[in-house]
């Protein structure tokens, strides 16, 4: 008579030891245990059964390692957020080394970007509102105001606003200042100058003669046959011939706004004359400066009408060359 059928699920395999008839699965938290043998593998053994308990979800035969993956899971979490406050003060101080290295340019410029000539190259502040320029239009319009006061015949204007050019001869009411802003952009690859027997380099020599064209002879300074090496600030462009001083002295109310004509004509020409630094009365204006936009000047002696340019205006052009 046959022996009767062992099934399959109870067969004592590999011996009779009570590990063969439920072996413990091997997964990365528990990689194995004295129920191993050789060859055993979590893929040789069988998959525990799910079973139902009326109590709860369903349970396997496998020991249950959830707490641990917990555990593992919240630690990396901690870490996540540890990082966040680590983050947040990088990108704080990335914000503050912008703000220290574009300067008062760019509050300046967020004051007076938005509005009626935002996008212009030029724009005019008037009784009637802030208006755009092309840069043509403000080299016109400027050059025409400082020909009118000379009494000269100025180019055609019937195009430009009445307001733009009352406000460019008159400056702003109440008190002197600047009225006219331009963007420019300082040229690349210009070759650095030595200077001339006027002691000044072509490139500052063609701005002076463009000036005197326009606003015919004046009072001019900061400058020497030969060159000059003092009465100026250390490293002063003046030494190197690349800068004018036009005074407007003594100092008052007319001379001021004449003297922010003069200003005004040359930030409308600074491109096309290769200008640096415009400074007059406590204001600078630069080729560098964010959206071409006049910013208080810090004179190193307030109480020096000099050093403030009250008196003068001083006008340089690019250095060129690689410094």
């Amino acid at each position: 008579m046959p022996a009767p059928r062992i099934p399959v699920q109870e067969q004592n395999i590999g011996g009779s030891s009570p590990c063969a008839k439920n072996p413990p699965l091997r997964t990365a938290h528990h990689p194995g245990g004295p129920c191993d043998g050789p060859g055993t593998t979590q893929r040789s053994r069988r998959r525990a059964v799910p079973r139902r308990d009326p109590a709860g979800p369903a349970r396997t035969g496998a020991p249950d390692h959830t707490p641990r993956r917990c555990a593992i899971a919240t630690t990396t979490g901690d870490r996540s957020r540890s990082r966040r406050p680590l983050a947040g003060l990088l990108l704080l101080a990335a914000l503050a080394g912008a703000l220290a290295l574009l300067g008062p340019g760019l509050l300046e410029a967020l004051r007076t970007g938005a509005g009626p000539g935002w996008g212009s190259e030029c724009t005019v502040e008037t009784a009637e509102g802030r208006i755009g320029l092309d840069r043509e239009q403000a080299q016109r319009a400027t050059t025409a105001v400082a020909l009118a006061a000379r009494g000269a015949e100025p180019p055609d204007t019937s195009d430009l606003d009445d307001a733009v050019l009352q406000r460019l001869a008159e400056g702003p009411p109440g008190d002197a200042g600047p009225s006219l802003s331009c963007r420019a952009t300082a040229a690349e690859d210009l070759p650095a100058q030595e200077l001339t027997p006027s002691g000044l380099t072509p490139r500052a020599q063609r701005l002076l003669e463009a000036m005197t064209d326009v606003f015919g002879e004046q009072s001019l300074g900061g400058f020497a046959p030969g060159g000059v090496a003092t009465g100026h600030g250390e490293e002063s462009t003046h030494y190197d011939g690349r800068a004018v001083d036009v005074f407007f002295r003594p100092v008052s109310e007319e001379n001021r706004r004449q003297g922010w004509v003069l200003a005004h004509w040359l930030v409308a020409h600074a491109e096309e004359l290769e200008v640096q630094y415009v400074i007059f009365d406590d204001r600078v204006w630069s080729v560098h400066g964010l959206r071409g936009q006049w910013r208080d000047y810090d004179a190193p002696d307030p109480g020096n009408e000099i050093l403030r340019h009250l008196d003068h205006v001083h006008v340089d052009v690019l250095r060129g060359g690689t410094r």
